[in-house]
């Protein structure tokens, strides 16, 4: 068994496709009409054949509730891992993303959390 789709729930499928391709630098991997919406996937660059993201419409009524609560709280929905979180940080605000927290060294691993403009915080994370 192996991990082969995780998805991120976004209130604009177009406008997170282009956040998470201008901005974080993945690559579409998958656009397929599915009824109102698509199968809309992008993976990293570094691993094409790897784990897909699928950034799925927070159109079910549980959704978005749940989402404004994890951002409420400060949660991030989900983690990517990056080689230096503190360039990766200068570099995606030279791009105007916006952090919810700063690049942070919490020991084993640093962290810092940005806002998708999709309705979730995510995480950013280097082991030492």
């Amino acid at each position: 068994m192996r991990i082969n789709i995780t998805s991120v729930l976004v209130d604009d499928q177009a406008e997170a496709l282009a956040f998470y391709t201008d901005k974080l630098g993945f690559t579409k991997k998958t656009d397929v009409p599915a009824g109102d919406a698509r199968w809309l996937t992008v993976v990293s660059p570094a691993d094409p054949d790897g784990v897909e993201l699928l950034l799925e419409p927070d159109a079910h009524p549980a959704a978005r509730p749940f989402k404004n609560a994890l951002v409420g709280d400060g949660i991030p929905y989900t983690q990517f891992a990056v080689d230096d979180v503190y360039a990766e940080v200068e570099r995606l605000k030279g791009l105007g993303v916006e952090f919810t927290q700063e690049a942070t060294d919490l020991g084993p691993v640093v962290t810092a959390v940005l806002d998708d403009t999709c309705g979730n915080l995510i995480q950013l994370a280097t082991m030492k």
